[in-house]
């Protein structure tokens, strides 16, 4: 987006620029998962299970940022693909843990490279020092408000 004819008011808020890179950063990553297959509920939830080990539905949910609508339609295109296997609960039958397979580690660890390239087309004028920092900080702004 060409930002010049952009009042310098907004250009100096820092909610208009983080809201402005998020558009940026949407688009880039659903182009590249998206080019994959891919989606970002499906790295969001096996990256939680990779993490955290097998988890209910709910805590999938909870771990991912996602709906619980999302997570059963997400759980079930990954479990059609392989990539997730879902079983009852020993403790509580009526609830499923889902449990990420050999297959869908090896699709993460590629999402993870699709990422990584989405990540520096974003930040390409940023150095690795910078890159860190805006980490560090957008971090601590989500620490605050979560």
């Amino acid at each position: 987006m060409e930002t010049r004819m952009t009042p310098q008011r907004l250009r100096s808020t820092s909610t208009w620029l983080l809201g402005q890179a998020t558009t940026h950063a949407h688009r880039l990553v659903t182009d590249a998962l998206g080019a994959v297959g891919a989606r970002r509920y499906h790295y969001s939830l096996m990256a939680a299970l990779e993490e955290f080990g097998p988890a209910s539905q709910a805590d999938l949910g909870r771990r991912g940022g996602l709906d619980r609508s999302d997570v059963v339609a997400t759980v079930n295109e990954l479990a059609d693909r392989g990539f997730v296997e879902r079983r009852p609960d020993p403790a509580d039958r009526r609830r499923n843990i889902v449990n990420i397979t050999p297959s869908g580690e090896a699709h993460l660890r590629h999402l993870d490279q699709v990422l990584g390239q989405a990540q520096d087309a974003l930040l390409a004028p940023l150095s690795a020092a910078e890159r860190e920092e805006l980490a560090r900080m957008l971090n601590a702004v989500l620490k605050h408000h979560g």
